[in-house]
């Protein structure tokens, strides 16, 4: 089993609005990347001051996705983290991203199989 971890941090232009396009968005992203759903994606605003944006969190059958939209800044934020057991091709990743016109994206991509490894941590 491997354990392989990205997490993402991207500033952007054009983040999504609504949570059918961010539902839509995880759903084929994880189509994309070979993973299975097991339940989700789930997606909720939240409008707490300073905090303001959406979650959306998916169980997928070999861990988790997991994306968070801040809207209060300028430009937008995006946090993402694609846990999974199996493989994960990063451009796809990457590619799904690029929806989203992102103006500044770092992340590492860690294997966390034995210890924490980092495998990549730039674009």
């Amino acid at each position: 089993m491997k354990h392989k971890h990205l997490i993402v941090r991207a500033e952007v232009s054009n983040p999504p609005i609504y949570e059918q396009t961010i539902t839509d968005w995880a759903s084929n992203l994880i189509r994309d990347i070979g993973m299975k759903i097991m339940m989700g994606p789930y997606v909720k605003y939240c409008d707490m001051e300073g905090n303001k944006g959406f979650t959306c969190v998916t169980i997928i059958e070999t861990s988790h996705v997991a994306i968070h939209i801040w809207d209060e800044q300028s430009p937008k934020l995006i946090q993402l983290d694609v846990y999974t057991c199996g493989d994960l091709d990063t451009k796809i990743v990457f590619d799904a991203l690029d929806k989203f016109d992102p103006v500044k994206i770092d992340f590492k991509y860690l294997d966390r199989e034995h210890e924490l490894i980092r495998v990549l941590d730039t674009k």
